[in-house]
């Protein structure tokens, strides 16, 4: 597991996402932390490992406040990339038995992107994981994405959390609550001060302490996240390639660059293990092929860190360096790429659609890559607000859903939504819990005058990101809408949403009844 370090919290402007997230993390790696008086506990919690159910729940709890963080971010392009890798690691997990069917069903499963330059990421409990985009954009292939996210994956599957837990007070879950809120607090003010008094009143004394794994939890996930990501179809080279470069980067970690290796700390007796591992032949490489792909999606998650105006003029001008025409063809579709995106972050349009070009024709022979130029075209015309042209750029038929998310933003810019409508609502059918395609749904039903499937919708984005109260308001409105009657309505959809708004009840009752996390 790994988590965010600061020893200036004062005086740098603070990460929210990653604090909040190492807020919780503090839960489950304290050892010997003095119980809370006269707490009230979470139901399940026992003497023994905690239930699943009890801890999607915590998960949940945690989630909410995430989704809500400004850091969050739901990337079209970066999220495909990454639930591919995912989707694969789950499926390997479950062939090889480490993912048992309660898991499977109870769990979540779902990895959040945050939108920070740290090499970092995480696991939460409920099978929640997180991933910082310098991670992605450190890394030189898929396999060593894979790798990251198989050991993250192997703490939930082998209960890590739950198994700490289990050891420690009881009301450790409730010590979690008074972190969560401080390090909330510290981001959302400007100074760290305001976090620092209500970490000290919630035990942050125990901050300081150990906050890894044990170290045989962090061998059985090397052993089982290696296991699972070459059932995979991952090659071992790309673990071996991640495991230089983090033990390269262990030497360079003092000044808390490589928040990874602070809570997976690279002790000989690992180092000798995992080396045994990555068995080669004698001269085999360990360096993975750069392909075109993963370059523009490493690139893709270096912009979009927002690095500033500066770095951002950098990569403009390496598109044009002597470097760049000394680099591979895979390097130079990277550059290209970044140069492109950033142009347009800095609504320097004329330079993003000549960047774009250049990339479309360096990328023609590789379909994965020009696939990816070609959305960023769609995206920088969208951007240049010339929806007509980014449309000429995209399969309308298509059902990935990057390409089907511009399309629905092209409809409504059009004022054609009905092309749009019927794809975004098979998508949703299918993936409930994706409250992006939910709201580009809703705006492409505002732009048809369908106000009750728009509200609908609406409501449905919020329960997807588990803001429940927020999901039952606008299921409310819905009602009202109903009974206010002027217009048409469409009974089989005012019977949906009147079921809807029943089970949204339900889940914010459940929800008041948890403990809070305050």
């Amino acid at each position: 597991m790994l988590r965010r370090t600061s020893s200036t919290p004062s005086t740098r402007k603070p990460q929210r996402l990653v604090r909040t997230l190492c807020a919780f993390l503090l839960i489950a790696c304290q050892l010997g932390a003095p119980p809370l008086a006269q707490a009230q506990l979470l139901p399940g919690m026992g003497d023994g490992e905690m239930t699943a159910s009890t801890e999607r729940r915590l998960g949940d709890q945690i989630a909410r406040e995430l989704y809500r963080d400004p850091d969050y971010i739901d990337d079209p392009v970066l999220v495909e990339y990454v639930e591919d890798i995912w989707q694969r690691l789950l499926a390997a997990a479950r062939l090889r038995g480490e993912l048992t069917p309660e898991l499977d069903e109870r769990f979540a499963w779902t990895v959040m992107l945050g939108r920070d330059r740290s090499i970092n990421a995480f696991a939460l409990p409920g099978g929640y994981l997180g991933l910082h985009l310098g991670l992605i954009s450190v890394t030189g292939s898929r396999d060593e994405l894979a790798t990251v996210l198989g050991h993250e994956l192997s703490h939930v599957t082998q209960r890590h959390i739950s198994r700490i837990m289990a050891k420690q007070s009881r009301q450790m879950p409730l010590l979690l609550a008074g972190m969560i809120l401080g390090m909330i607090a510290a981001g959302k003010s400007r100074n760290g001060d305001a976090g620092q008094a209500v970490l000290m009143g919630s035990q942050a004394a125990f901050a300081q302490s150990q906050l890894s794994f044990s170290r045989d939890m962090e061998r059985e996930a090397d052993r089982i996240g290696f296991g699972v990501m070459t059932q995979a179809g991952y090659a071992p080279q790309g673990a071996a390639a991640m495991f230089d470069k983090l033990q390269y980067a262990s030497r360079l970690n003092d000044n808390g660059s490589y928040p990874y290796l602070r809570s997976h700390p690279l002790n000989s007796e690992r180092i000798a293990d995992m080396q045994g591992r990555y068995q080669f032949r004698p001269g085999s490489a360990i360096a993975m092929p750069l392909l075109m792909e993963h370059a523009m999606i490493a690139a893709r998650a270096r912009v979009l860190v927002r690095p500033g105006v500066d770095v951002l003029r950098l990569w403009i001008d390496a598109a044009g360096s002597g470097e760049f025409a000394r680099s591979s063809p895979a390097q130079q579709a990277g550059t290209l790429y970044a140069a492109a995106l950033a142009a347009n972050e800095l609504r320097d349009h004329r330079s993003a659609r000549a960047l774009v070009e250049r990339l479309r024709a360096r990328t023609g022979e590789d379909a994965r890559a020009a696939r990816l130029a070609r959305l960023l075209a769609a995206e920088i015309e969208l951007s240049a607000d010339a929806p007509a042209k980014a449309a000429t750029l995209l399969d309308l038929q298509a059902k990935d859903r990057p390409e089907m998310l511009l399309a629905a933003q092209v409809a409504a810019a059009t004022r054609q939504p009905a092309p749009m409508v019927a794809p975004l609502r098979d998508w949703v059918a299918s993936h409930p819990r994706d409250a992006t395609a939910w709201r580009a749904l809703g705006h492409l039903y505002g732009a048809q005058n369908d106000t009750l499937r728009a509200i609908r919708a609406d409501a449905e984005a919020n329960a997807a990101v588990l803001d429940y109260p927020g999901a039952r308001d606008r299921f409310k409105a819905a009602q009202e809408f109903i009974h206010k009657g002027g217009v048409p309505i469409d009974h089989y959809e005012a019977s949906i949403v009147d079921t809807r708004a029943r089970a949204i009840e339900v889940l914010v009752r459940e929800q008041a009844a948890e403990p809070p996390l305050k």
